[in-house]
């Protein structure tokens, strides 16, 4: 099965449990959005609280520690017209950024389980490069319901 998460370690150990649970989640999200077939990946790092925070400030100058952060590369619109032309070239549809420590403490925090708490991590990053949002309640539904059903598809339940 094609990957289409390249990961990316920044100041915390490799972990192969990390890289299956990503892979297995993006996967699920490529193949739900019917985009399986293309050759597009997305670049994922793992991090530190301390670095995340770095990038928050300087992308969205916002001066706090934060869980997850999408860089998309395109338009929700282009992305589209990718789906529905077989877009043949191998591309990067853009950068997710997670912050292992904060994984790990929202984790207990809501209590459930650290994969359960990275998956969505993962799946939130993937529909924010989607061109997806979760500012107006409107929206957030959209975005909740297309991450509930990744989730649920793999048995990764709240």
């Amino acid at each position: 099965m094609k990957q289409h998460a390249e990961i990316v370690y920044d100041e915390i150990e490799e972990n192969k449990e990390f890289e299956n649970t990503i892979n297995k989640v993006i996967n699920e999200c490529f193949k739900t959005e019917d985009m399986d077939r293309l050759k597009l990946y997305i670049s994922i790092t793992l991090t530190t609280p301390n670095k995340i925070k770095i990038l928050n400030k300087n992308y969205r100058n916002i001066d706090k520690e934060t869980d997850v952060l999408s860089f998309p590369l395109f338009e929700k619109s282009e992305i589209e017209e990718f789906i529905k032309t077989n877009y043949d070239m191998e591309d990067c549809l853009g950068d997710i950024v997670i912050s292992i420590e904060r994984v790990k403490q929202q984790a207990e925090e809501y209590e459930h389980s650290f994969e359960r708490e990275l998956s969505y991590m993962c799946v939130h990053g993937f529909y924010h490069l989607m061109g997806y949002d979760h500012i107006k309640d409107e929206d957030k539904k959209v975005m909740r319901a297309k991450e509930d059903n990744v989730l649920n598809s793999l048995g990764i339940n709240r």
